[in-house]
């Protein structure tokens, strides 16, 4: 499905091309992230990552957990920590690293652990709202706006932003595969995943689960029941998302850009949707044709089959297929394993007509 404004074409109407897609990769970052999340918050003059503690599981013969202090010190504005937990399969590595920052939910959970880790692979968690309270009463009274009171990046920047320092933290660790760095995460979470996907090239792959809109859902198409800008006002989250965004209320169609920009600044590393049919507000068909919007661009790469999408029976949850969806990828990718699931295969017959 063709989607507008067109990914390879640059701003002055000439064609992108692999060598200037650089080029063009500014454009439709500049077109977005300033925009729709009020820019990124900035860099820390120095980040470390200190360990706290590390144990063997009594349950788990060979698996260490290991828990990090990661600090990320500003030249001015003083320091902010986070706390990053690691699960370590047996061997001397280095693995894959599956990073989910939804440490203030509990989908991450044993179960879930247990399977990314038999599958020779590190279980990474941390807890975004350490840097921004998911609390539209005070969240500015919370982690980095403490420290920048006049901020205008949104709370999702925020988030994906804290992704960013636990890759800086991974990335010192021996045990760690650094060309092999995924992360995941939910609802909000999931866009925070993919924003943080978006904007840091040392990560791998990219997994949003359930993201919608803000995430991997288009604003311009939607389906019946989908989520809307005026959404977030009414759930009182509009403080996610920066101003230019929350000045479209009722104008969805009128935004510059849509979500199949942020699809793009992935390419091209490895990026897949976990979705669930029922999920209306995530507006599954609007997900699934952002993903056909963005593969010409994974074509223009080089990289066709690195683009995926993966869709579920059921509704708006972190499911444990939706991770083992997530795994097979990884296994396929990472470890060069043969997977019997299509990553690609054709949804949405009638998608024109789901979409207004």
């Amino acid at each position: 499905m063709e989607l507008s404004p067109d990914l390879l074409r640059h701003e002055d109407g000439t064609p992108a091309t692999p060598a200037t897609w650089p080029q063009r990769r500014g454009e439709l970052y500049r077109a977005i992230v300033p925009n729709e999340y009020g820019g990124m918050p900035p860099q820390p003059a120095n980040t470390t990552g200190l360990l706290r503690c590390q144990s063997g599981i009594r349950d788990w013969p060979g698996v260490q957990y290991h828990t990090y202090q990661v600090r990320a010190t500003f030249a001015e504005a003083g320091e902010i920590d986070l706390t990053l937990s690691l699960w370590i399969p047996p061997g001397d590595g280095p693995f894959p690293v599956l990073l989910d920052g939804d440490g203030c939910w509990r989908y991450f959970n044993d179960d879930i652990v247990h399977q990314i880790v038999q599958r020779g692979n590190i279980a990474a968690l941390f807890d975004r709202t350490e840097t921004a309270a998911d609390n539209k009463d005070i969240y500015r009274e919370t982690g980095l706006y403490r420290l920048f009171p006049e901020a205008s990046f949104g709370a999702l920047a925020a988030w994906a932003w804290a992704y960013h320092r636990c890759v800086d933290a991974l990335v010192e660790l021996p045990q760690v595969r650094t060309d092999a760095i995924a992360v995941t995460g939910h609802s909000r979470g999931g866009k925070t995943a993919l924003l943080a996907g978006a904007t840091d090239e040392r990560i791998a792959l990219t997994n949003p689960n359930n993201s919608g809109i803000g995430g991997m859902g288009l604003h311009h198409r939607k389906a019946t029941g989908s989520e809307e800008v005026d959404s977030f006002f009414g759930s009182g989250n509009i403080f996610w998302f920066g101003q230019d965004f929350a000045d479209h209320r009722h104008r969805d169609g009128d935004l510059p850009y849509d979500q199949h920009f942020l699809q793009a600044l992935v390419a091209p590393r490895l990026l897949l949707s976990t979705e669930a049919y029922e999920d209306q507000g995530a507006n599954p068909p609007g997900t699934y044709a952002a993903c056909q919007g963005t593969r010409p661009v994974f074509d223009l790469l080089g990289a066709p089959d690195r683009i995926g999408w993966a869709f579920r029976e059921g509704g708006h949850h972190h499911h444990p297929a939706d991770y083992a969806a997530l795994l097979d990828f990884i296994d396929r990718h990472f470890h060069d394993r043969p997977v019997r699931r299509n990553f690609q295969r054709s949804l949405f017959p009638d998608l024109a007509a789901l979409l207004a």
